[in-house]
């Protein structure tokens, strides 16, 4: 992260001024050339702004330093030293319209080049598919080492430029996502291969690494030619009780297709919180066993939860409807059982059989 503290363009003045800009710290740049105030220029100072802490920006309107460049109105963003190679050019001017939303697109769009260093504080940045290749990435101790396998990525890279992102990451810094992936540990030197489509689906290559495996596996991704690899505990072998049990392997088997309204809860065994919320769901789920509702539960830390459901805390609960099981709706409601009914007889596609929609239970006369 950069700092907060000063301007967020650092005013260069001199040619020497530019060159230790761009060489003291080992990232890559953007820099504004201005001869004059102009529409590109109040676009950058206000882009600078807003993308301080992920970019360094500079600019200056030193004369010396705009014959130099031959530019008298535009921006360039500067590749680091220790990234730049053959496949792309290490400097790239914009050529787009001077408004700061164009800009914003470029830069992101082009910052981190056709194969990336993913670091656990621009991992965001990478948006899917994605592919990354884990390994030994050490730009301090074996700048060499590091770019002997990116150059490698950067040959199948630049034949599906616009198709997919690829990035590099040091497997150390990155142990939790192998995980994910059901890698508890990298052996050897050469770069594991895991890949998210755009439905953020993983994949894996199983083959050892080599240029001509990468570009196979890249394009079967992208192609849909893969059974994508899921993190799941065993289906269970029976669903007595009044709360079903998800994995990640019958989840669409259990919530998605079953044409019910559904309320799943996704829990972690650690979690007090969880623990403490069990008991009323079980009862939850004993009083509405006879519903057209399903009320299920999934351990998140053991399967791989599928979008759109998203999982940032524990316990964490969705309401799905049986007509837009793609659109879940996070339930922020109280914990108690009636808590729970009146949410769900209130949300049900169809009014219960056991209570009006105001969570009531309904009494014998009312039914007739």
């Amino acid at each position: 992260m950069k700092s907060q503290v000063g301007p967020s363009s650092k005013e260069l003045k001199t040619v020497q001024c530019l060159e230790k800009f761009l060489t003291t710290e080992k990232e890559s740049a953007v820099v504004g050339f201005f001869e004059k105030e102009s529409e590109l220029k109040a676009a950058f100072l206000k882009l600078a702004d807003k993308l301080r802490e992920k970019i360094r920006f500079a600019h200056t309107t030193f004369k010396e330093l705009l014959d130099k460049q031959g530019i008298k109105d535009g921006v360039v963003l500067f590749r680091a030293a220790h990234l730049q190679n053959k496949f792309e050019d290490g400097t790239v001017k914009y050529d787009g319209k001077p408004n700061t939303a164009d800009l914003n697109d470029f830069i992101t769009d082009i910052f981190h080049g056709l194969v990336g260093h993913r670091k656990p504080d621009n991992k965001d940045d990478f948006k899917t598919p994605l592919v990354v290749a884990y390994y030994a990435v050490d730009y301090v101790k074996n700048p060499k080492g590091t770019n002997y396998w990116r150059n490698r990525i950067l040959k199948i890279a630049k034949e599906f430029k616009g198709k997919a992102t690829f990035a590099i990451s040091a497997k150390d810094d990155f142990q939790h996502e192998l995980n994910e992936y059901g890698l508890d540990y990298v052996k050897g030197d050469k770069p594991v291969v895991v890949a998210r489509d755009a439905k953020n689906q993983k994949f894996i290559l199983k083959d050892e690494f080599s240029i001509e495996a990468l570009e196979v596996f890249v394009n079967d991704v992208l192609e849909g030619n893969l059974e994508p690899y899921l993190k799941s505990e065993p289906i269970p072998e029976s669903q007595n009780e009044p709360v079903k049990v998800a994995v990640a392997k019958n989840f669409d088997e259990l919530v998605v297709n079953n044409e019910k309204d559904t309320l799943i809860e996704f829990y972690a065994p650690w979690c007090g919180h969880c623990k403490k919320l069990a008991p009323a769901y079980d009862e939850l789920a004993e009083k509405l066993k006879d519903e057209d509702v399903v009320i299920v539960k999934m351990d998140a830390t053991a399967n791989d939860v599928p979008a759109p459901f998203e999982v940032r805390g524990f316990p964490t609960l969705y309401w799905a409807s049986k007509d837009a099981k793609d659109a879940p709706v996070r339930y922020e409601g109280g914990r108690e059982v009636d808590d729970f009914i009146k949410y769900i007889a209130k949300q049900a596609t169809n009014e219960l059989k056991g209570y009006d929609r105001k969570g009531n239970p309904k009494s014998e006369k009312t039914e007739l």
